[in-house]
């Protein structure tokens, strides 16, 4: 593509250059750049994109984007926002992708991977061909690729999704995060359906406020719908047991569908009843009633499961290909996931990191547990403060042995972590630094009867301590303190 076709997408900045190279990739890394490539200098948290500019340059990029003054021998285009300007410019540079995918977009505090999956599942069960992008992965049918953010950057996201439609996807799912929404990366994306789960503290390290959170969440429904189509109509899809959804329903123009167990909604679940083997309510929608069943269990994944059905309602899947589909669902990885070795406990593995998450597992928990509930949780390092002593205080009134341990430290101390959640509680908690130590000693002290849940990391399959990321994944570190136990 040449550069200034690209650079009529940008509409209200004005191209600095008479030139017009032909434009073969758009990179955002100098080290991924070739010859022909876009170079769009980023400012991040830890770098500044205009730094390597002249690397960009030296290795190929015959053109650089960028926001501040730089001398170089090939055209600079400057912009009053890069990262905004990256993601129109690789929009149009991977043929505006979205606007030939139906795509489905998940935000929310928590449950946002499980819906992403628990909707691919039930469109694939439809017969549909299906993408997936989110925290464990992206998909395009049952080929994986992994992934570094929850949403991607811009430029990852649109090169994914001219794959998917090159590999004739018919229906895309995917996580969009507050991050993501307030700096951009989705711009460009063309949501068919927007979807919210829920709103409770979390990322406050980056937002500062739950009100600037609340709103961030919101710009995936404010900017839903604006531009009418009969032919392509677009719905928000909102939990209306959530307080957040009538500020959500005000902000957007499509069409709102709404789903509840409490509040009167569009699609409803009653008469829940929930065994250690799994769930069964009544599904209420408006075309009719029927009754679910399926092997998960916990009130959040009833709303998980109501979420994806609205999604999939509004996506003309057929009711009976949906209720099918939630009968056959296993569990999402690291989400509620059981470790089982044949040791005589029961070993829980799940991603909860934030108070009302975790709170949500242990109540889950509470009425299985013949015994005792040990809780291995932690909380990450260089992130939101303010919600370590709330973890704490969750972990002690909903367990009865709390055990405090190191998540992902990063850059903090792992003491002082602790010693941030110890504020939280007046009793004596178990505190030890190392996850492998703290796990071993749960399921060494576990008995017959217990449940053991290690918190906060789920799926992930490292740590990071220091700049080091280290190889730990908690299904794995449970799994070999139980053969050691059993080796005893």
């Amino acid at each position: 593509m040449k550069l200034q076709t690209l650079l009529r997408y940008l509409h209200r900045f004005t191209p600095h250059t008479n030139e017009n190279p032909t434009i073969t990739s758009i990179e955002m890394d100098s080290r991924e750049v070739k010859q022909g490539s876009l170079f769009v200098c980023i400012k991040g948290f830890t770098v500044d994109g205009h730094d390597f500019a002249e690397q960009a340059v030296a290795r190929g990029a015959v053109a650089v984007v960028a926001e501040r003054p730089l001398t170089l021998p090939v055209p600079v285009i400057y912009v009053n926002d890069s990262r905004w300007a990256l993601a129109v410019l690789a929009d149009a540079f991977y043929g505006q992708p979205t606007h030939q995918l139906h795509l489905i977009g998940v935000t929310g505090t928590n449950g946002k991977t499980s819906t992403t999956h628990f909707i691919e599942r039930i469109c694939r069960h439809a017969g549909k061909k299906t993408g997936l992008i989110g925290t464990i992965n992206m998909k395009i049918g049952d080929e994986t690729y992994d992934v570094k953010n929850t949403t991607p950057e811009s430029l990852v996201l649109q090169k994914m999704f001219r794959k998917m439609v090159d590999a004739d996807v018919d229906i895309a799912a995917m996580e969009v995060s507050s991050h993501a929404l307030h700096m951009g990366r989705v711009h460009g994306c063309d949501f068919d359906v927007a979807v919210f789960t829920n709103l409770t503290q979390d990322h406050l390290d980056y937002h500062q406020t739950m009100d600037h959170y609340r709103w961030s969440k919101g710009l995936l429904f404010a900017q839903l719908g604006n531009r009418f189509d009969h032919s392509r109509p677009k719905f928000a899809i909102l939990n209306a047991d959530d307080a957040a959804t009538e500020e959500y329903k005000k902000s957007t123009a499509a069409t709102v569908v709404t789903y509840g167990i409490h509040q009167r909604s569009d699609i409803m679940a009653k008469q829940i009843e929930m065994t250690t083997n799994g769930t069964t309510f009544q599904l209420v929608t408006p075309m009719e009633t029927v009754r679910v069943t399926t092997k998960l269990i916990g009130m959040f994944n009833v709303y998980n499961l109501l979420a994806a059905v609205g999604a999939c309602l509004v996506s003309n899947i057929p009711l009976k290909a949906i209720v099918e589909a939630i009968a056959d669902m296993e569990g999402v990885p690291g989400r509620f996931e059981v470790v089982d070795a044949g040791q005589p406990f029961t070993v829980i593995v799940d991603y909860a990191h934030t108070p009302d998450s975790l709170q949500n597992v242990l109540q889950t928990i509470r009425p299985f547990a013949k015994k005792r509930i040990f809780v291995v949780v932690g909380c990450g390092g260089d992130r939101d403060r303010t919600k370590r002593p709330l973890m704490a205080q969750v972990a002690v009134q909903h367990s009865d042995v709390p055990i405090f341990t190191s998540d992902n430290p990063r850059s903090e101390d792992p003491v002082a972590i602790l010693n941030d959640m110890k504020r939280g509680v007046t009793e004596d908690v178990v505190c030890i630094v190392d996850r492998k130590e703290a796990i071993t000693y749960a399921i060494e002290q576990a008995e017959e009867g217990d449940v053991v849940l290690i918190a906060g990391k789920g799926h992930e399959t490292y740590q990071i301590i220091g700049k080091n990321v280290l190889y730990f994944d908690d299904r794995v570190v449970a799994r070999e303190a139980i053969q050691r136990r059993k080796d005893k």
